[in-house]
């Protein structure tokens, strides 16, 4: 870890994505964090649009369900957004592939997303990302929606339009935004169903809704209980499901239909029976204060999707050009972070080891374990296991080691595994850094299993490692 700036340190890398990185930076004071979002502008000169819109939605947003917007800095050649940092990880890091998650647990965070979704809606805001790697859980456990990089504004001031940009990840897309033009609401929505799928079953039930999708159109015209996932699911789950991954989005579910739905209203208990409980309220959105009604005009719809490719007169962006990033603990420090002279704070070596090792233990994810053996040896046995399944990696300077691949969907996969001393300890910590994170768990469930021998028994568990 470094000095960023005066009494601030620049952390370990939170996430990637198609413009840079999100870094975690650490006050030593206080240990308040934050996540900060690198985009260099000399090497990706189009993000400079995209990142004024993006940051002009998100300093509009203020739900609990959503990740705070701090602020930015910009640099000659460097632009820097301030998030909240959510130390419980991403939610995809939860599901257990191809079995997901208890129901209960499904259900909270199904109603946490709708919840923000339904706040964004209000606001006038469609995300056109929504998956799981884009979810984030705070220290307590409560789902945080993070990149509003593709989001858009589709209502202001009581006009709506329609969208024609062909965006997100294609598995979670829904079918008319493949057709072009489609509406925002029904759009997201469709999104929200599919990772309720994702929750419940541990998989994705289809490369992409269309008609050269056979697993769709089984879906479509009903012909889909003897397969997987569908066939793990209960008649309960199912009955919501069904209404809203509905072909046509006019009689898809509103939200305001999928929150009286009894699988939505009523709770489950840790047995997976409902039991009863008042239903979960969205929440009441705000209203725009005139003159950032203005600017959300000026830089939306004036600017209605960015970055594009133009395509018969359509700004267009490629399905899974862009990856999301993973943002990452609420620290209510914008006027300390972007004051341009901050406190230097006299900090001995001691104690600053000791503040970096209360945060390297506060994000919590499964895809890491500490093992016996030292460095050296630990990297022969990952690069021997990476041979015999025949992936292709590179090591560079630092020893991070990054893998490629194709995932089930022939789609780019990419991961990195970084070993590092952690409190007298080998750390191997993976992280994703392009395609599905459901694929990227099964990768490493398997690459654990190889190396198995090494694993540090009493410290293999997430919870303690993290």
């Amino acid at each position: 870890m470094t000095d960023f700036v005066d009494g601030w340190i620049l952390g370990h890398t939170l996430g990637e994505g198609a413009y840079g990185e999100v870094k975690l930076v650490i006050n030593k004071a206080t240990e308040e964090a934050v996540a900060m979002k690198m985009v260099d502008l000399s090497k990706h000169p189009d993000a400079r649009r995209t990142v004024r819109k993006e940051t002009t939605i998100h300093r509009m947003l203020s739900n609990p369900n959503i990740i705070q917007y701090f602020g930015q800095r910009s640099e000659k050649n460097m632009e820097y957004i301030f998030l909240e940092y959510a130390s419980g990880g991403e939610l995809f890091d939860k599901i257990e592939p191809d079995i997901g998650m208890p129901k209960w647990e499904a259900q909270k965070y199904f109603r946490q997303l709708i919840s923000a979704v339904e706040y964004l809606h209000s606001r006038g805001v469609a995300h056109r990302d929504l998956k799981p790697e884009n979810l984030l859980l705070d220290e307590n456990d409560n789902l945080k929606v993070s990149d509003f990089g593709l989001a858009t504004v589709y209502r202001l001031q009581g006009k709506e339009r329609s969208l024609d940009t062909r965006c997100g990840t294609l598995p979670y897309v829904a079918p008319e935004v493949l057709e072009r033009p489609y509406q925002a609401e029904p759009a997201d929505i469709w999104s929200s169903g599919i990772i309720l799928v994702a929750l419940l079953a541990g998989e994705l039930p289809w490369d992409q809704a269309s008609a050269e999708c056979p697993e769709y159109e089984a879906w479509k015209n009903g012909k889909y209980m003897s397969v997987t996932p569908w066939k793990k699911l209960d008649k309960f789950s199912l009955s919501l499901i069904k209404h809203i991954l509905v072909h046509e989005p006019s009689r898809r579910f509103k939200i305001s239909e999928i929150k009286k739905h009894a699988w939505f209203r009523d709770n489950f208990s840790e047995d997976g029976n409902p039991i009863e409980r008042d239903v979960v309220d969205g929440l009441r959105a705000k209203r725009f204060h005139k003159d950032e009604e203005e600017v959300l005009m000026r830089t939306c719809l004036s600017q209605p999707e960015l970055p594009g490719k133009e395509t018969n007169g359509l700004s267009t962006f490629t399905i899974e050009e862009r990856p999301g990033f993973s943002f990452s603990q609420p620290a209510h420090m914008e006027d300390l972070l972007l004051s341009t002279q901050l406190q230097t704070l006299a900090y001995t070596q001691t104690q600053t080891q000791t503040s970096l090792s209360t945060f390297q233990k506060m994000v919590r994810r499964m895809t890491r374990f500490f093992v016996k053996t030292e460095c050296d040896t630990t990297v022969k046995r990952l690069i021997s296991c990476l041979k015999k399944e025949s992936y292709t990696y590179r090591i560079n300077e630092c020893g991070i080691i990054t893998i490629s691949s194709m995932d089930r969907r022939k789609m780019p996969l990419v991961f990195k595994i970084n070993i590092h001393e952690m409190d007298g300890k080998i750390l191997v910590d993976f992280r994703l850094s392009k395609g599905c994170g459901l694929e990227f768990k099964r990768r490493f469930l398997k690459i654990k299993e190889k190396v198995d021998d090494i694993i540090a028994r009493d410290s293999s568990n997430h919870r303690q490692v993290s």
